[in-house]
């Protein structure tokens, strides 16, 4: 399913097919859109692109360089010293893995679904356990 703005780009290349001015097409947006309407700068700047043949809706490639420490072998190993010792830190999984420790946040909230409880220990939200002292 497209997100809200790749819809509205969509929608922007089929009023540019049709003849509709930027103004004709930021209106109908704003109509349509409400609150989720693609501000003013980017319906312009899709609106130009699109007019200059632009066929594809999709985002342009970014610079910077891609990530490396969220692999499939690293969200593997992380998932195996989790399930061998879930007292681990967060800290403690970085320096076993050799990366970094946003990134182990990341693999551990997004992969498996864990958050940071207390000072140090990971949990899952999915295992339904609570805390019976906490009654």
């Amino acid at each position: 399913m497209l997100s809200v703005p790749m819809k509205q780009r969509v929608n922007l290349k089929f009023l540019v097919k049709l003849g509709k001015t930027f103004t004709e097409a930021y209106a109908m947006f704003k109509e349509v859109y409400g609150n989720e309407c693609l501000s003013h700068t980017q319906v312009f700047e899709w609106f130009k692109r699109v007019k200059e043949g632009r066929e594809t809706t999709e985002d342009d490639p970014r610079p910077g360089r891609p990530s490396t420490s969220k692999t499939d072998e690293n969200i593997e190993k992380i998932g195996k010293l989790i399930r061998e010792d879930r007292r681990l830190s967060i800290r403690g999984l970085a320096e076993i893995i050799g990366i970094d420790k946003g990134c182990v946040r990341q693999i551990l909230h997004e992969s498996f679904n864990m958050r940071k409880n207390g000072a140090k220990t990971p949990h899952s939200r999915a295992t339904g356990i609570k805390n019976e002292h906490l009654r």
